[in-house]
């Protein structure tokens, strides 16, 4: 294969870059800040070309759509560095290259890519043909991915090196929704079936061929390393793409295991199995190696969502007396021992732009009387659900459980893996979840969630909530380009949705990784899209 052009700026002149990419998000063109960011890990090595030893990861989630790329799996594809999409977000949450080296953006609908030098892991070049291919797959994709709720957009090759993106609306969060986990480039080979009876490859699971097949991953990405082999939900073996365009990875490939068991993820790590595990239980953090437990202060809340479309929360006043019930520094201090910070709202402490920006929840019902509460159930039940792959969940359920009953509700727990819950939670089979949501995850926007999660046509309404008032304040935010404006009218939409009550935040977490003393470069991204890169090695 020939070798692909790598540009590596200073460091002085990268962070300048970043700092004036931050900036100036959504008004202008981006210049390339550097090819070897997604290269190097928080502890600040570069990739290189070492012929490295084999990384064992464990990670919570186990795939649970055959790892498609547009859905929840694809943030274990980030994760283990299989996937990339034109951007990436810096620690701001500004949109930075990767794929694309620049961006302008022509006019309120229309953003043009310029494309680098680089190559998918079956060895073909990523041209803008194949770029824009990739993207629209994603558009046609059923459930479509949380990324392009409320968008649409088309992508078509602009030249030798430059991709066209027009959305039907204007999209000022454009470069950092094209970020998202789930907007990862592929070969064309991806979306190719096996064989006439529309079977794809290891990482297809069977779906059919055609317009909105589930792409096969196999080899098909462009991070440092790929997807090679999956053993169902119980492990993956990847293998070190020597091609890859930040430069060649020191590992030789990665070992991932899939432990749901958030003690058996410690025990592993602890017997020496595996070099990273993700999401340690704050129970077994004291326990482990000095040193080995990595606490990263993240985007993601902990929140108990109730179902306002059907049975007793679809009265406001009942959701408004869970609200009461619940303590939520007591959440913080005794389930979390201080590994997470109290409820606030849907934008915590790790986005330090919110904390001066809060706007004070509107137009919420009177909690309704523990007697009224009573009367509402006659004598039923509630379903409170949660999942176990975090383990402070289903210990945060039981908690409040013995709360609300204190409030006059009677309480029915559920508690699930993951993927075998959230199915029958979007579909509203539950009166109230509690879920574990990283706020920034799907685009880096503080707008997107708020559409995804919270408005009528939202891909991940656990709450089922519609509210006019709600969409009006949601996409006023969407419509406003400045980035500090932005964020205004995106707290001043969060307060419209915390008036109703469909989601009570009961803690920010801070994530712990547990990594072996042998192992460097470990990507602690308050995003939770990295953690493996290019340059993790032990």
């Amino acid at each position: 294969m020939r070798s692909v052009r790598r540009r590596r700026p200073a460091a002085g002149l990268l962070s300048a870059s970043l700092t004036v990419l931050s900036a100036a998000l959504l008004t202008g063109c981006f210049a390339s800040g550097g090819a070897d960011g997604g290269s190097g890990g928080s502890d600040g090595l570069p990739s290189g070309s070492s012929s490295g030893g084999r990384l064992r990861v464990a990670l919570a989630f186990p795939p649970t759509e055959n790892f498609s790329p547009y859905g929840a799996d694809a943030t274990l594809l980030s994760r283990l560095g299989v996937t990339e999409g034109l951007t990436r977000l810096d620690g701001n949450g500004a949109a930075t290259p990767a794929l694309a080296e620049s961006w302008t953006r022509e006019n309120d609908r229309t953003w043009l890519f310029t494309l680098r030098e680089a190559r998918f892991q079956d060895g073909t070049e990523v041209t803008p043909a194949a770029v824009a291919a990739s993207l629209t797959h994603a558009t046609r994709a059923k459930p479509l991915p949380t990324a392009l709720s409320g968008v649409s957009l088309t992508a078509t090759p602009s030249g030798d090196h430059r991709v066209r993106v027009t959305t039907e609306a204007a999209d000022p969060a454009l470069p950092q929704r094209l970020a998202g986990p789930s907007l990862a480039v592929l070969a064309p080979k991806a979306f190719k079936a096996d064989g006439a009876n529309g079977k794809q490859g290891a990482a297809g699971g069977g779906a059919k061929a055609g317009e909105g097949a589930r792409p096969d991953l196999v080899a098909t990405a462009t991070g440092p390393f790929a997807l090679a082999k999956v053993n169902g939900s119980a492990s993956a073996t990847l293998n070190r793409f020597d091609d890859y365009w930040g430069g060649r990875a020191h590992a030789s490939g990665i070992d991932a295991k899939f432990i749901a068991d958030g003690t058996a993820r410690a025990n592993a790590l602890r017997s020496g199995d595996v070099d990273i595990a993700e999401a340690i239980p704050v129970s077994q953090a004291a326990s482990l190696t000095e040193g080995t437990a990595r606490e990263v202060p993240t985007a993601r809340n902990t929140s108990l969502v109730l179902n306002t479309r059907s049975g007793v929360f679809a009265d406001p006043a009942i959701r408004a007396a869970a609200r009461a019930a619940i303590d939520t520094p007591a959440l913080a201090t005794g389930v979390y021992e201080g590994h997470a910070d109290p409820g606030q709202g849907l934008y915590g402490p790790a986005l330090t732009w919110a904390e001066g920006k809060r706007v004070r929840p509107a137009d919420r019902a009177r909690p309704a009387s523990a007697q009224d509460v009573r009367a509402a159930l006659k004598g039923r039940a509630i379903t409170l659900a949660t999942y176990d792959n975090r383990p402070e969940l289903p210990e945060t359920a039981q908690v409040l459980q013995q709360r609300l009953e204190k409030a006059g509700f009677t309480v029915k727990l559920t508690v699930r893996e993951y993927g075998r819950l959230e199915s029958d939670a979007l579909a509203g089979k539950f009166d109230a979840v509690v879920a574990a949501r990283n706020s920034m995850l799907d685009t880096g926007d503080p707008v997107s969630i708020l559409s995804s999660d919270f408005t009528c046509d939202g891909s991940y309404n656990l709450a089922l909530l519609c509210d006019k008032a709600v969409d009006r304040a949601v996409t006023t935010a969407d419509a406003v380009a400045d980035q500090g404006e932005r964020q205004d009218a995106a707290m001043a939409a969060e307060a419209r949705i915390l008036g109703t009550d469909a989601v009570v935040p009961l803690v920010h977490q801070r994530i712990i990784v547990g990594v072996a003393p042998s192992v460097r470069g470990v990507d602690l991204d308050p995003y939770e899209r990295s953690l493996v890169t290019a340059g993790t090695r032990r």
